[in-house]
């Protein structure tokens, strides 16, 4: 299986409005480790890890977002997978 992370940021109207609960409820669907976070500038981070496929799956469904988000721009790095999360954490704390 070919297993990756990825640090993703969503730009837009994307606080408030139910998107950490939909980006976790899609990851954890796709069994994907890793969190979501919003941060102090109305972005949202995520920094996910899996099966690469699962992993494009979940960016398609950020740039849509739940009804209520306008995404605007997603800026996606991949990374290294490194095993180190055994769940998807919705107030991710542990990196960065």
């Amino acid at each position: 299986m070919n297993e990756v992370g990825a640090e993703i940021i969503v730009r837009g109207v994307v606080q408030g409005v139910g998107y950490r609960y939909f980006c976790h409820r899609h990851a954890v669907n796709l069994n994907l480790t890793g969190g979501v976070r919003n941060e102090p500038d109305g972005s949202v981070f995520v920094y996910v890890e899996g099966a690469r496929a699962a992993v494009e799956m979940l960016i398609d469904e950020l740039k849509v977002g739940p009804s209520s988000a306008t995404v605007t721009q997603i800026k996606v790095k991949w990374m290294k997978y490194t095993g180190n999360y055994e769940d998807f954490d919705i107030t991710f704390r542990g990196y960065r």
